[in-house]
């Protein structure tokens, strides 16, 4: 075998023989490793998969790889739960084989330090909380994953506290109230807190009871305001509240459910043979049952269907085309009569 090999003066990679000729590494493993011992700094804190990505190293084959690497201890991993609960994975790549042991060294001398120590607390250290922990020999239940179900409690209805919107009052009053403090956003001389329109809420909620809705309530709240500039917002809201309150909408009837159709009553079938009485509810006037009429008109079609097959038995052929209306000449042929 002949051989021709020019050594390069840049942009190259040294290879180890003992990754190179490595019997039981793939060949993909092997680019891989090379690929990335020969990155700069800066790109290599990016997962191992993205490098394997950018070669072309992608499912099975990036598995197989990366497990192959893993066993011959040039890949070690470690997955931990960060300060907010986040899982993070840290992963250390070398060009020569090493130990768990080795690698943790390793890990722990780039960190600077031990990366399960915690960092230290703010602040002077204070003494001993009384009365937190549970005693020894206190029996501690078993915590499960999935506690069992139980009956839970009728949730009370929600307390709003003094000083919100909405405390304590009805459903027309609290939307009232959400209106005129939303009279801000059109009008800044219009600013109510909140105690000032709670107490205009009353007057609000009457205009909303008497057919008026929130945006019209608001166009007339904020229309037409004086030129000279509202002093007191709560006096001018309520003066215009109380002398512009539309009347309130008439009473209407109840309308009354009409009653209940009355279903006929049973009357006995006129066509049921003696001792064999019934009674049906008729839907009319009739006074036969559904089921014996049915067999009424049965029994006329045998009939008549009776008579025409005798009548048809006892007339010739001419017999019966001069009734239908059809003559026949000499040689048999028949023709429709003029």
């Amino acid at each position: 075998m002949l051989r021709h090999a020019i050594a390069p003066s840049r942009r190259y990679t040294k290879a180890s023989h003992d990754v190179v000729r490595h019997a039981r590494l793939t060949s993909d493993a092997k680019i891989l490793l090379l690929a990335v011992q020969g990155l700069p700094g800066e790109q290599a804190a990016q997962p191992l998969s993205d490098h394997a990505r950018r070669l072309g190293i992608t499912g099975r084959a990036y598995q197989k790889s990366k497990e192959a690497l893993v066993a011959h201890g040039y890949v070690h991993e470690w997955r931990e739960q960060g300060e907010r609960g986040r899982w993070v994975t840290e992963q250390l790549l070398s060009n020569v084989p090493l130990t768990p042991g080795e690698a943790e060294a390793l890990r722990r001398a780039r960190a600077g330090g031990s990366p399960s120590e915690p960092e230290p607390t703010v602040g002077e250290p204070a003494g001993r909380v009384v009365g937190r922990q549970l005693p020894v020999d206190e029996e501690q239940e078993k915590s499960y994953p999935h506690p069992p179900s139980e009956a839970r409690p009728e949730a009370e209805p929600e307390r709003r506290p003094e000083g919100e919107p909405g405390a304590g009052l009805g459903p027309e009053a609290e939307e009232g109230e959400r209106v005129l403090l939303s009279l801000r956003h059109v009008r800044r001389e219009l600013y109510l807190g909140v105690k000032e329109a709670r107490g205009l809420a009353e007057l609000a909620a009457r205009w909303l009871s008497r057919g008026v809705s929130a945006g019209e309530l608001r166009r007339v709240l904020t229309s037409e305001l004086p030129r000279d500039g509202v002093r007191s917002a709560v006096g001018f809201l309520r003066f215009r509240l109380l002398h512009k309150m539309p009347p309130e909408l008439p009473a209407t009837a109840t309308p009354q459910a009409a009653p209940a159709p009355r279903a006929p009553e049973l009357v006995t079938c006129a066509a049921a043979p003696e001792g064999e009485e019934h009674v049906f509810r008729p839907v009319s006037d009739e006074t036969e049952c559904r089921d014996c009429r049915r067999r009424a008109a049965w029994e006329q079609w045998e009939r008549h269907r009776a008579l025409a097959d005798a009548e048809a038995d006892s007339l010739s052929w001419r017999e019966r085309f001069a009734k239908l209306g059809v003559a026949a000449d000499g040689d048999g042929a028949a023709h429709a009569a003029p």
